[in-house]
């Protein structure tokens, strides 16, 4: 087969008999034909191909890696560091720098008053920040804040 795709992709949606993929790289879902047993907010490392003679619908060819995924907010509140990278960072804007080891930290600078609100689209926006989890190689998503600082933790 020629249009074997290989990527990661992060899980959307399932049911019995069927499962709906995104691709984590370039945006493109890929709904299965059948579920080879996949949960919602995993991500699988995976080669995939479309079911002939129509196409529309995709199998999956091989699974290299599976792994779980989870968002939380904890009652902690941001580091030492991250809230040093706040500081340099102008209000309303995004700081990135990649953690020790594996994964990254996002510090965002809302305005004091909608630090709440910016946790709050963080975690409500499931499917972009699971999918950037995915491209990162890491199982969590950590959310901590405290007014005009939001640290969004990418952990293995």
């Amino acid at each position: 087969m020629t249009d074997e795709k290989e990527s990661t992709f992060l899980v959307t949606h399932v049911e019995s008999d069927s499962a709906v993929l995104k691709d984590v790289h370039d945006g493109q879902v890929h709904t299965l034909s059948s579920n080879p047993g996949l949960d919602v907010d995993d991500a699988v490392e995976a080669t995939v191909a479309p079911d002939p003679p129509m196409e529309v619908t995709y199998q999956v060819i091989e699974v290299a890696e599976r792994r779980s995924l989870s968002i939380e907010e904890s009652p902690e509140p941001p580091t030492v560091h991250e809230r040093e990278l706040a500081a340099e960072t102008e209000t309303g804007e995004l700081s990135r720098e990649e953690r020790a080891g594996v994964g990254e930290v996002h510090v965002l600078t809302p305005p004091e008053s909608e630090t709440e609100a910016a946790v709050a689209d963080v975690i409500d926006d499931r499917e972009g920040t699971l999918s950037r989890a995915a491209r990162l190689g890491v199982n969590r998503v950590e959310v901590r804040s405290e007014p005009g600082v939001v640290a969004v933790r990418y952990l293995p």
